[in-house]
């Protein structure tokens, strides 16, 4: 699997507008799958035997399937980024990486494992991600924790479990846990793993958010679910052996636990307290996936959801007559969060600006009338 983290560090470093190749015009991401990135005249294409330009710029192959990209090209692409630090050939290999042909994404995300670019980054286990090592304490302290984020490196230890977690189990079985789990520390925005992808593991979500979303033929996304500390992300997946049903994706800075599938197969024919409590998660995860589909379809309008996404977002009823609610949010992911064009989302919020329902406090959204946006909903 790709180290996720290096992927979102390179993106923000080639995110120059506009993108350049060595000699070619700014092209803009994302690149069609089946377009050939303009290269040198002394290109790495030149040099592969068996190859040579067309008109089209496309390389003939008797074998693609439908939307499949030409691998010989995706590793040209490789040698152009890896040679030339061509930003476009690197584009290209992103692009390809998400590709919903297989091939294409397989053979590009083994050619993105393999680049210097990311193996300079350091080290990795087998579920991609970088291994922490025990530092001594003094240097610890002296430490700034990435992100602001309190990090936890033994299980054991951790001070935030509680019952409703995925890791609130015996001592002995955390600390099998614990052996197995490959820790990161990863940014917002960085990809977990996409939709369709062959499970290769869960992860246990230490600290901060991850969205859950699913994306339409037309390009649509749809965000279904949000996951907080001490739940899973992949557990269904891992668990059947059948892809993943969702893309997942860092809302926020989080601190994650990977647990590889055949490991943690193992880990559970060794401890039945860890296959029963996992029993007892999926149970959890599907009656919420029933109360989100109930929900999705008694509330019919645009403005009765984005009514309950508000609603969510504030905590239990209080006593007083306003509830501030503070969201990181942007208009566009309320839109995917309700299936909605980020333009509705803005006329609704001012449409319940001026019904007096919401108000505006700088970064804080003010409910001021509860009940009129729960009666929204129904």
């Amino acid at each position: 699997m790709l180290q996720a983290n290096q992927v979102q560090a390179l993106r923000q470093t080639l995110s120059v507008s506009p993108v350049q190749s060595n000699n070619a015009p700014g092209i803009p991401w994302p690149y069609p799958a089946a377009r050939i990135h303009p290269v040198q005249s002394e290109s790495t294409l030149d040099s592969i035997p068996g190859t040579s330009h067309r008109a089209d710029g496309v390389l003939p192959h008797p074998f693609l399937g439908p939307g499949e990209t030409d691998p010989l090209y995706l590793f040209a692409c490789h040698i152009e980024w890896e040679r030339r630090e061509d930003t476009g050939a690197a584009w290209e290999l992103l692009s390809a990486a998400q590709s919903s042909n297989q091939n294409t994404r397989a053979h590009a995300r083994t050619l993105l494992t393999g680049s210097r670019h990311f193996a300079s980054a350091g080290s990795s286990t087998p579920g991609g991600f970088s291994r922490f090592r025990r530092r001594p304490q003094s240097q610890e302290n002296e430490m700034k924790a990435p992100y602001g984020l309190e990090i936890v490196d033994n299980c054991t230890e951790c001070p935030h479990i509680n019952p409703a977690y995925f890791c609130a189990v015996s001592k002995s079985a955390l600390r099998s846990i614990d052996g197995i789990s490959h820790k990161s520390i990863l940014p917002a925005g960085a990809i977990l793993f996409v939709e369709g992808q062959a499970p290769r593991g869960l992860f246990i979500v230490c600290s901060g958010k991850v969205n859950l979303s699913t994306t339409s033929r037309e390009g649509k996304i749809l965000i279904l679910k949000t996951v907080h500390a001490g739940e899973t992300v992949g557990l269904s997946a891992t668990i059947s052996g059948m892809p993943y049903e969702v893309t997942a994706e860092t809302a926020t800075p989080c601190q994650l636990g990977f647990l590889d599938r055949k490991h943690f197969a193992e880990l559970m024919e060794a401890h039945s307290e860890i296959g029963v409590h996992t029993s007892h998660c999926l149970s959890r995860e599907y009656q919420s996936a029933y109360r989100d589909i109930h929900h999705l379809v008694l509330t019919r309008s645009s403005a009765g959801k984005l009514a309950r996404l508000l609603l969510s977002q504030a905590p239990p009823q209080q006593s007083a007559e306003e509830t501030r609610i503070s969201t990181l949010m942007t208009h566009e992911e309320m839109a995917q969060r309700i299936g909605a064009s980020r333009e509705t989302v803005t006329r609704l919020l001012s449409h319940l600006r001026k019904k007096r329902l919401i108000r505006l406090d700088g970064a804080n959204l003010v409910i001021r009338d509860r009940s009129g946006l729960e009666a929204l909903t129904t």
